[in-house]
């Protein structure tokens, strides 16, 4: 096998999933489009707006006006972070799809991370935090999450809760995602593993949220998550052994 690392990639789409994050896209669209210039020629920028309530769909229609390469797709109401991933999944038209969450965690300068990480025959490469900025309960909640999902449905990531992500467009060909909470996550890399395609891991920074809110971390939305992740284990574990 050809252990040299990959430069360039033939084509990438980077996406954002937006969600209120009026004070932080702006931000991170431009620096995905100075990421994406380091490792290729062709590329676009898609935001998906999940049915944003402040400022986020005004500030994006702003940049769409100045920037080419930015395409915004708006949910009309509130669907769910897995409605927006999977929007954007179904989307994007080149070669290699990126993405991370519009609230600014994660840096989009840190993606040639991932490009540098690809070999032959690696079809994701999944960032793993370096260390989690975050309140305690949200580290240790994090901490019990990403233990027991991968306990329960047998996968061998370091980080599955860690939404910095490169992966080949024609996996989405082969898989079809059906969750519209952040359950999409354990749900993504269960069937990506199980088809049997090659995961790559590269470590990344982790920022304090500055705006905003999280959506994920409240008791009604873990509540519902929980419930999810039965269903889905049901599903992808027991149901297939």
């Amino acid at each position: 096998m050809n252990n040299k690392p990959n430069p360039k990639l033939s084509g990438l789409s980077i996406f954002f999933p937006a969600y209120n994050d009026a004070g932080t896209i702006p931000s991170m669209v431009l620096t995905a489009q100075m990421a994406a210039r380091a490792v290729t020629d062709d590329y676009e920028i898609i935001v998906v707006n999940d049915g944003s309530q402040d400022h986020t769909p005004d500030v994006l229609a702003e940049l769409e006006r100045q920037m080419p390469c930015l395409r915004v797709i708006h949910h009309l109401q509130n669907r769910g972070y897995g409605a927006a991933l999977r929007t954007g999944f179904a989307s994007a038209a080149k070669d290699w799809i990126f993405y991370t969450d519009g609230d600014a965690q994660y840096n989009p300068l840190e993606m040639p991370t991932l490009v540098e990480a690809l070999r032959e025959g690696v079809d994701v490469v999944n960032g793993y935090k370096i260390s989690r900025n975050d309140p305690l309960i949200r580290i240790i909640l994090g901490n019990i999450y990403n233990t027991g999902v991968k306990i329960l449905f047998g996968l061998r990531l370091k980080d599955i809760d860690c939404d910095y992500r490169l992966m080949r467009r024609a996996i989405f060909d082969n898989i079809t995602l059906e969750s519209n909470t952040g359950s999409i996550c354990v749900e993504m890399v269960k069937k990506i593993q199980d088809a049997g395609y090659t995961f790559a891991e590269a470590p990344v920074s982790h920022y304090h949220r500055q705006y905003g809110h999280s959506q994920f971390f409240n008791w009604r939305r873990l509540l519902r998550t929980a419930r999810h992740l039965l269903v889905l284990w049901w599903k992808l574990v027991v149901k297939k052994s």
